[in-house]
């Protein structure tokens, strides 16, 4: 299986995720000439995606949806409740509503060989969720906005191989910045999104020996910067690596997604 995040921040997220016989996109958060271009980057035709899952309604994660799925007939994918709301948008023009494909929490679903497993998450949206994807043996694990985790979230994301997980905010930077107050407590609260420290602590729970990659998603433009989440999260994990006596290197295994432009693409081994 492999992920490639074509974009991803608090402007927009896209993500690819592929198997030997599926290509699916996660979130459409920018435009649809932005993620053709990054689909002609990775050698993946529009045409050939088989879906788009959708985690929830902000703009971020559905800018794009309308003109790929008018452009190309791609089936788009979410809980009833996302769905609806996608529909009541006038800026997202028309879309057919047999492309609409209602989803539920818990309840896995293939398209072609990937398992996708979606499951809840707490977000300031309708119905929002996540996703797992599983082939041939092999699963990568998603987790962008939510604003906080337990048992329930990691053991739907235990034993991912891959996993993309956000890294939103620094605390001291929310705090000190510009934002209104209102906007510091949505993003702090427990429908908001989690800061660097949350997202080590939570992949420091999911860790394991077979881990191969681990990218930072769906950070702040305004409360963050790379090498902090990096470091933040690196920090973090290499705490639980000491004390669990885990064969693995942070260094190789750590990576930030890029915003603007596609990442490289990460492979199950």
């Amino acid at each position: 299986m492999k992920l490639c995040s074509l974009a991803s921040g608090s402007s927009g997220n896209c993500t690819f995720v592929g198997s030997s016989h599926a290509n699916i996109l996660v979130d459409a958060g920018v435009s649809g000439k932005k993620i053709e271009y990054g689909l002609s980057c990775i050698d993946v035709k529009p045409a050939d995606l088989e879906g788009i899952l959708i985690t929830h309604e902000h703009s971020d994660h559905i800018q794009g949806i309308g003109v790929l799925a008018r452009r190309y007939h791609t089936p788009i994918y979410g809980t009833k409740e996302t769905l609806q709301a996608i529909s009541r948008m006038k800026n997202m023009g028309d879309i057919p509503s047999e492309l609409f494909r209602p989803v539920l929490p818990d309840e896995g679903f293939y398209i072609s060989d990937i398992l996708v497993e979606p499951f809840s998450t707490s977000h300031d949206a309708v119905n929002p969720v996540c996703y797992t994807f599983t082939s041939e043996g092999h699963k990568i694990g998603m987790a962008t906005d939510l604003g906080v985790y337990d048992d329930y979230i990691i053991s739907k994301l235990s034993g991912s191989e891959i996993l993309l997980m956000e890294a939103n905010h620094d605390e001291n930077m929310l705090l000190a910045g510009a934002y209104p107050y209102y906007l510091k407590q949505r993003i702090l609260g427990e429908r908001g999104h989690l800061s660097n420290e949350n997202s080590g602590r939570l992949i420091g729970r999911i860790l394991h020996d077979k881990i191969c990659h681990i990218t930072l998603a769906h950070l702040s433009r305004e409360n963050n910067f790379e090498d902090l989440a990096y470091e933040t999260v690196r920090l973090e994990l290499n705490k639980v690596i000491s004390d669990n006596a885990y064969s693995l290197k942070t260094d190789s295994l750590l990576s930030v997604a890029k915003r603007d432009v596609p990442s490289e693409m990460l492979c199950t081994v």
